[in-house]
Parts: structure tokens; C-alpha cells; sequence
């Protein structure tokens, strides 16, 4: 008998000998499917060419390590899919007026196409906050971390009382749609409402709930939403309302979680500002004795850098690249092994307690309490 390509993929899939597991890093990935969710949404789905078991926490992103015109381009985003379906991973993107990461995949990215992606990692996930009752809020495409948890909820038949509230621009824009009906149809302790904004410009018919989220939507779809474990992910105006309206009703925020990755949050930039100013002060302030050693042990470079700084300027000093998406210690790209010394890590769930342990440290967030050794 004659195997073809694809028979013999899938029967190296079905052997336990050849399946890897995922785990964080940095990993070679091949489309195989491109969905067209909405008119400017698209899913994209990915597999390796070895079996590997993509298990990741629901709720977790990737880093998307991208060529573009020649200049490498690193970009994050949530997984959609739920590791229910092991064998494959999916980000769903929206197409965004003016940007280059997005147009790109979208106008680029096509089954076939190989790429690398860094992770996954992230502190915005289902299974560390465990809970009998949960509400789930997104807005707009702010949706995939919550529709990775849901979609693990319906398959592994969780014992969750689950109330999902999406809110939209039009009825064309809502992700999903189907799926979401479809799913919430399904499981009596599953319920499912959707706001738009408005109707649209197609005439479309709409008979949900309309406008902005309010305190008295929210009271009318779920009244005991006080009681719930709630996540949430949207663009930040709208994840700035949700924490205005539960505050001022005196919700516990312990319970609350929210994505934090994208645009730099206000409160990181004005810090990052004021450390700035802090370090021009300082500078001239430093004893040299006070300096710590960074030695990059595959390169064959070291240099003396003060407490402040950071081992990815340390780097940066010496010409080398250690590739960085968000510099806050939130997408895990700038990973590397920190062969000895300390350094104090100040990260934002880009990296796992594993890796830690194994003696990884993210480069953009570790700042070195004495002479240290990277292995970069």
C-alpha cells in the first residue's frame, strides 16, 4: 500500500513515540487553515510539522515572530482555540485600519505559510482562577481569550454556571456568531447576550440589546454578577467602564482578571517616564564600584552596567539582539537562560514557574543584583 502525504501526517499524529508537548519557547508552526470569521476578522490555524500537543492554559497568547519588508516584527496574540483539540492552536485577528501587523496577516498569511511563534505564557487564564460561577465580558475582538475558556468549558463538560456577555459594533461584526448560539443553545447553565452598538448600515435585523454596556444591562442579564469570578477583555475604554461600574457597586477586584496585553497601559508609561528621569539624575550619582558584570557567555561579550538597568540593555550596549515585543515582562520573547548569579525579575506573567525554576529569566524586566552570566 502506497501512503500519501497526508495519510502519513496523520498516522505520525496517532503515535504517542513521535507527540512532543509544547512548551514555552521558541517554536516553527505552518498554517493549514485561514477562516473568515467576520468581513475583517480572520482565524488562522496552525499545526507543527512533527506531532506536538499544543497545551497552554485557556486564555493564554503567543508571540508571533514576523518578516516584514526585511525587519523582524514581533507581535502577541491571545490563542482562540482551546487545547480540547491538542493537535492545532489558532489566533483570530482583526484587521485594523493602519495596522501593520494585522494588514499583513491578513493580506500574507496563507495555509502552507511557516512562521515562528514565541510562548504561550500569560497570567489571563481559566484554569488558575478556578470558580463555580463565571462571567465573561468582551468587547469587539477582545473576545478570543474568553471564547478559548468557553470553548474548554463545553468540551470537557465543565461543572461552571457561565453567563457571557459580548458586546459589538454591528450584528455583522459579532465573532463567532454561530458557534456562540450554538454552544450556549447546548448547556442549560450556559447563557449567552450580546450588545451592538447599533444595527449597522446593511439593514441588518436586531433584536438584542443595543448601545454601550450599562450598570442596568449588566443588573437586568446577570443579577448576581457580584457573586461571579469574572474576565474580561476588550479595547481599554471599554475594560475602563467594567471596572468603574463593579467598583462603585463595592465588587471584591480580587475576583476580577483582564487581559493586559497591548497598547502600553497609561500608568506603565508614566512610570517608565519617571524612572527615566530618575536614572538622568542618578546617573552621575553612581560609583562604578557599584556596577554589575553582564557576561554573554555565547558571544563572547561583557559589559558593566548600573543597578538600574536591565540585562536586555546590557545587551543592547554590547550590539547584541535579544529579540522583545513588549518590554514589560509580558510576552516572554526576550527569554533567556541565566547561567549564574541573581537578578530581580519584575515580570507581568510572560513567564511560567517552570521556566524560572529551569533558570530562565525574561532580559527586558531582570535587573542583575550582582555579576551575572547570561547564556545568549
Amino acid at each position: 500500500m502506497t501512503l500519501t502525504s497526508d495519510t502519513a501526517m496523520s498516522m505520525n499524529f496517532l503515535n504517542p513515540v513521535t507527540t512532543q508537548t509544547w512548551t514555552n519557547g521558541r517554536h516553527v508552526v505552518r498554517c493549514v487553515k485561514v477562516i473568515q470569521e467576520t468581513w475583517d476578522v480572520r482565524t488562522f490555524c496552525f499545526m507543527a510539522e512533527q506531532p506536538v500537543l499544543y497545551f497552554f492554559k485557556p486564555g493564554q497568547f503567543v508571540t508571533l515572530e514576523l518578516d516584514i519588508n526585511g525587519e523582524q516584527v514581533m507581535r502577541s496574540y491571545t490563542i482562540s482555540s482551546s487545547p480540547s483539540i491538542p493537535y492545532s492552536f489558532s489566533i483570530t485577528v482583526k484587521r485594523v485600519p493602519g495596522g501593520r501587523v494585522s494588514n499583513w496577516l491578513h493580506d500574507n498569511l496563507g495555509e502552507g505559510d511557516e512562521l515562528a511563534v514565541h510562548g504561550p505564557v500569560g497570567n489571563f487564564n481559566a484554569i488558575d482562577f478556578p470558580a463555580d460561577k463565571v462571567l465573561m465580558l468582551s468587547g469587539g475582538v477582545g473576545i478570543t481569550p474568553l471564547m478559548s475558556m468557553t470553548r474548554w468549558f463545553f468540551d470537557t463538560n465543565a461543572s461552571v454556571d457561565l453567563d457571557f456577555i459580548h458586546s459589538s459594533r454591528t450584528p455583522r461584526d459579532i465573532i463567532y456568531h454561530r458557534e456562540l448560539e450554538h454552544v450556549f443553545s447546548r448547556i442549560p447553565s450556559f447563557n449567552l447576550h450580546i450588545v451592538c452598538e447599533r444595527d449597522g448600515e446593511l439593514n441588518q435585523a436586531w433584536s438584542g440589546y443595543r448601545g454601550f454596556l450599562t450598570e442596568a444591562m449588566l443588573e437586568m442579564m446577570v443579577p448576581d454578577f457580584l457573586e461571579r469570578e469574572i474576565f474580561c477583555c476588550g479595547p481599554t475604554p471599554y475594560m475602563e467602564a467594567i471596572k468603574r461600574i463593579l467598583e462603585q457597586r463595592g465588587f471584591d477586584m480580587d475576583h476580577y482578571h483582564e487581559e493586559s496585553f497591548g497598547a502600553t497601559p497609561r500608568a506603565v508609561q508614566e512610570d517608565v517616564r519617571e524612572l527615566a528621569e530618575q536614572a538622568e539624575v542618578a546617573a552621575n550619582e553612581v560609583d562604578t564600584e557599584e556596577m554589575h558584570s553582564v557576561e554573554f557567555i555565547a558571544s563572547g561579550k561583557s559589559v558593566r552596567i548600573q543597578p538600574s538597568e536591565t540585562v536586555h540593555s546590557a545587551a543592547a550596549k554590547l550590539g547584541l539582539h535579544i529579540p522583545k515585543a513588549c518590554g514589560m515582562g509580558i510576552c516572554g520573547t526576550c527569554r533567556v537562560a541565566l547561567n549564574s548569579g541573581q537578578v530581580e525579575m519584575d515580570h507581568n506573567g510572560g513567564i511560567t514557574d517552570d521556566d524560572i525554576e529551569e533558570g530562565y529569566i525574561l532580559s527586558c524586566c531582570s535587573r542583575p543584583l550582582g555579576d551575572v552570566v547570561i547564556d545568549f
